[in-house]
């Protein structure tokens, strides 16, 4: 599928990964739909033709009202997530249950939701010449494989992207929808934008090569290429240049 002409959905749009996908659909031809909870989104819409909708990616209400406004879609990136680190337990005693129901409920119930919300919605579309309707791209994590200590939430939830996969492409594949998953490294976002930079420049040493951090518009370009190969279904795609997490 071909990103000339179509209407692509981006959670987590305004900064980082999202972002970049959301440049990436418009220099391709394509009308982004940034979703996001920080208004900072509205600005980029706007420079890239598209539109920028509030929204709370685990709430049916928001995800479906942005879906209703603009009518047909013909795919979705799923980019939103966070990401706190806290152990299980600690010298004050077991960890919080809320931040880990939290992690669960924006990380994986909301990539759920929109994966659920955006099928339908790409189920009424016309199927193309080799039989698509759509394309829904969601983003795990190297997390999901070599989760570090501290990380057991943010793994758990980027594990549950990275198991319901297969299932969900399975699942829609009567339909002309592709699902696939994208189990990013060590990427060069506001998640990582806080620390020193020769802390940054530490991180990105450990990857094998290239060595360093990677970059969201290489992210993007992997998008563009799921969209793009119709062969490519079911499959978690690890991005990390060959990184394998150590335990800390």
């Amino acid at each position: 599928m071909h990103l000339n002409g179509k209407v692509v959905m981006i959670t987590g749009a305004a900064s980082g990964l999202g972002a970049a996908t959301a440049r990436m659909v418009a220099e391709a031809g394509g009308t982004p739909i940034l979703l996001d909870l920080n208004p900072e989104g509205a600005a980029l819409a706007k420079e890239l033709g598209g539109k920028f909708f509030l929204a709370d990616v685990s709430s049916a209400v928001d995800v479906q009202a942005a879906l209703h406004d603009v009518g047909a879609i013909s795919g979705v990136v799923s980019c939103a997530g966070i990401g706190v680190a806290a152990r299980v337990i600690s010298k004050d005693g077991p960890g919080d249950l809320a931040l880990f129901e939290r992690t669960i409920r924006v990380n994986l119930i909301g990539t759920y939701n929109v994966t659920r919300l955006a099928a339908w919605a790409m189920s009424k579309n016309e199927p193309n010449a080799e039989g698509e309707r759509g394309v829904i791209v969601n983003t795990a994590s190297i997390a999901a494989f070599d989760g570090q200590i501290g990380q057991s939430a943010y793994a758990a939830s980027k594990a549950g992207i990275a198991g319901m996969t297969l299932p969900i492409a399975r699942d829609l594949s009567r339909l002309g929808i592709r699902v696939v998953a994208i189990a990013p490294g060590l990427f060069d976002t506001p998640l990582l934008a806080g620390l020193p930079e020769p802390a940054r420049l530490a991180l990105g040493q450990n990857v094998p090569f290239p060595p360093r951090l990677g970059r969201p518009s290489e992210f993007a370009q992997l998008v563009r290429q799921i969209f793009e190969n119709v062969m490519l279904n079911g499959e978690v795609i690890r991005l990390d240049g060959a990184l394998r997490m150590a335990a800390k």
